[in-house]
């Protein structure tokens, strides 16, 4: 089985761009992140010309996250349960892969820094750490269900000063901040696995890189896109990869596919 994720800033704007790299790399599931699009304006056609069913909860021109699967899939979840939120930031589905059933969920965990207007309100990382602690009690539970749970997405957080190219620059953002360090690290000690960190500690991992000129090109990266899984998953993990040649494509986003393959039972 193999899985990417995404967030493709978004769909209607990079939509050649994913339906080619679809093609190229046929994964069996997808998960996108800031489709940047409702419903009704979701390329549901184009994906299944391309052999992808499509479930989203989107949001008009922000936020908003999606499946692809080359299998029918069922949602579970529109956004948290239990926490009540206006932004399309969770999508929880179930499919069937070659036999063995899957709960999947796209994340787009939020950012949390203030606006530029305002350094001084909290308000934004507060909501971060509120949607953490609501996430992290499902994702609790959904180990406890022993299902095949696979978590991922943009979870804005760089775990260790290894996952950016210059820990000094981000001293004091949200994105790398002691309280969601320790949000981050307890999906870990409840048992869910880090893929690619897993498999590859002393690699910097990076999955994006702002659009400046330089940015791509001199490798001044982040790691802030994750797959994290279920400890049966864990157990067939072969691959995690990121491709770095999709970033480096015309009018790519500026994240990159992280993709994590998994042994059949």
């Amino acid at each position: 089985m193999k899985i990417a994720t995404l967030n493709i800033n978004s769909v209607n704007a990079r939509l050649p761009q994913l339906c080619d790299w679809l093609r190229d790399n046929q994964p069996d599931v997808v998960l996108l992140q800031e489709i940047k699009t409702e419903f009704n304006n979701f390329p549901f056609f184009d994906l299944q010309m391309v052999g992808y069913d499509a479930k989203i909860l989107g949001q008009k021109s922000y936020n908003g996250v999606a499946v692809l699967s080359k299998t029918q899939m069922q949602i579970i979840s529109e956004n948290l349960p239990n926490f009540a939120d206006e932004q399309a930031r969770y999508l929880e589905v179930e499919t069937t892969v070659k036999g063995q059933k899957y709960t999947i969920s796209s994340i787009y965990l939020p950012n949390g820094n203030p606006p530029k207007t305002d350094l001084n309100d909290n308000s934004r990382f507060e909501y971060k750490l509120k949607w953490m602690d609501c996430f992290l009690q499902h994702a609790e539970n959904l180990l406890k269900s022993g299902k095949n749970v696979i978590l991922a997405g943009d979870f804005n957080i760089m775990l260790t000063p290894q996952d950016v190219y210059n820990p000094d620059l981000f001293a004091g953002s949200a994105l790398y901040r002691p309280e969601v360090w320790q949000r981050l690290n307890r999906l870990i000690y409840m048992g869910y696995t880090d893929t690619f960190r897993n498999l590859y500690p002393n690699v910097n991992g990076y999955t994006y890189w702002d659009y400046g000129a330089t940015a791509f090109a001199n490798d001044l990266g982040l790691r802030i896109d994750y797959i994290f899984t279920s400890p049966r998953l864990t157990d067939r993990l072969q691959n995690c990869r990121i491709d770095r040649e999709y970033r480096a494509s015309e009018k790519s986003s500026d994240h990159t596919v992280l993709i994590a393959t998994f042994k059949d039972e």
